[in-house]
């Protein structure tokens, strides 16, 4: 692909937390990924210039917890150079959250707690917007998130709930911050409940019980959603 190729930095914030669909996306349009775990102390590129798009995954922090994340604040410079440019970001749970803090909105948190699949509605801009005009009207998603935030002033919502009105939404061309974990299919899922086993126990002690239940339900519009979220996302690149 030589100099042509595109090339994504991705921002994780914490163990156990990768791309999921995101990277069957990425693979199919071979597009490089640059992988730069700052949870354990790695920095964001001086030159990010290079890069055609940006995704802030997720975390158990906060967005506002920048003692525990003392590179939060340069991610927040990252995520809005970025918009400014025109170049794509993604946000997803903890990096939507980051993504409505970095222009200007509350992070209110531990306000919607949310854990396993969700339905999720579109609003009507989301049925015209490139990244969710694929999708079903309703949806369900993987969720795994305690806190919410206001919506960021010239932001447009395009997905929505009971529990999190602001589900997804995007800023200028192509910076989607999106609450659900659509990088999550059922295989991930799996991990997760292996990795975070004692945590997801702790709040929601009958998951072990149900999530085969659960997936099967649910887990394959899930997955579907998702993939076409990710394939969308990589088209606006």
């Amino acid at each position: 692909m030589g100099q042509d190729r595109m090339r994504v930095l991705t921002i994780q914030n914490f163990e156990a937390t990768g791309l999921g669909q995101i990277a069957t996306a990425l693979d199919e349009a071979s597009v490089a990924v640059d992988v730069v775990k700052a949870y354990e102390g790695e920095t964001i590129p001086a030159d990010t210039g290079r890069y055609d798009g940006l995704i802030v995954l997720g975390g158990e922090q906060n967005a506002l917890d920048d003692a525990r994340s003392p590179y939060f604040p340069a991610l927040l410079d990252e995520m809005r150079a970025f918009d400014r440019s025109g170049r794509a970001v993604l946000g997803i749970c903890l990096g939507a959250q980051l993504l409505a803090r970095a222009h200007g909105a509350e992070n209110r948190i531990g306000a919607a707690p949310e854990f396993g699949w969700c339905a999720v509605a579109l609003t009507d801009e989301g049925r015209a917007d490139p990244l969710t005009n694929g999708l079903a009207p309703t949806f369900p998603i993987f969720e795994w998130h305690d806190d919410t935030f206001t919506l960021p002033q010239g932001a447009v919502r395009l997905a929505t709930n009971g529990a999190a009105p602001n589900q997804a939404f995007r800023i200028g061309r192509a910076s989607y911050g999106a609450q659900f974990h659509f990088e999550a299919d059922r295989k991930l899922v799996r991990e997760w409940n292996g990795v975070f086993a004692d945590v997801i126990a702790a709040s929601h002690p009958d998951w072990e019980t149900i999530h085969a239940a659960e997936a099967a339900r649910h887990g394959a519009a899930a997955d579907a959603a998702g993939l076409a979220i990710a394939r969308a996302w990589v088209k606006a690149l």
